[in-house]
């Protein structure tokens, strides 16, 4: 249920947004939406109750939303399929957003405290601020381990074969230098 529902709000969430701030909701938008929602609730699915997955739901569309329309502009960055937007920034939302709704005053399960028995914290125990640090943290290291890995892989790619393709094979045209043929005919 909670991946159904936080899908179906993102999707209205990013429509809405689009409404608001382009003027008219796209297909291409809601699809986005429906991917920015998936991508929230997925750390979240198990960990948060109705509400929970209700709010990450309408958060994500929105801020996914940003993620690729104000975001992309702000780091300039070259992301042709908002994959950064999109997957990155709801991945960081639904992770953070666990440690908030996991609480079980907000319809959240709660946490075991000790793995083996399985004793669980009570409700009146469970603090949100505790759990959104450790949820940042954990947000933190994976960005780090990211960043560290994708450096060193980027760094091998370029030692190998390298990043870039020469600007004149680029205005040449990649499908011919690259594929050797043509995508279209003219």
């Amino acid at each position: 249920m909670n991946t159904y529902l936080a899908t179906a709000c993102a999707v209205l969430s990013w429509m809405f947004g689009e409404w608001i701030f382009k003027g008219k909701p796209s297909m291409v938008g809601a699809a986005s939406g429906a991917v920015a929602g998936l991508v929230a609730i997925t750390p979240a699915a198990g960990n948060v109750g109705i509400p929970g997955a209700f709010v990450i739901g309408l958060a994500a569309g929105l801020v996914c939303l940003w993620g690729v329309n104000g975001l992309k502009k702000l780091l300039g960055a070259d992301d042709a399929l908002d994959v950064f937007g999109v997957h990155a920034v709801g991945g960081i939302l639904g992770a953070l957003l666990t440690g908030v709704f996991n609480s079980p005053k907000l319809g959240g399960p709660s946490f075991p405290v000790d793995w083996f028995t399985g004793k669980m914290t009570p409700a009146a125990d469970y603090s949100i601020m505790g759990q959104f640090w450790i949820q940042a943290q954990a947000v933190g290291v994976v960005f780090v381990w990211t960043a560290v890995v994708a450096f060193i892989s980027f760094k091998i790619a370029d030692l190998l074969v390298g990043l870039r393709v020469t600007e004149e094979e680029e205005r040449e045209g990649l499908d011919i230098n690259s594929h050797g043929e043509t995508a279209y005919h003219m």
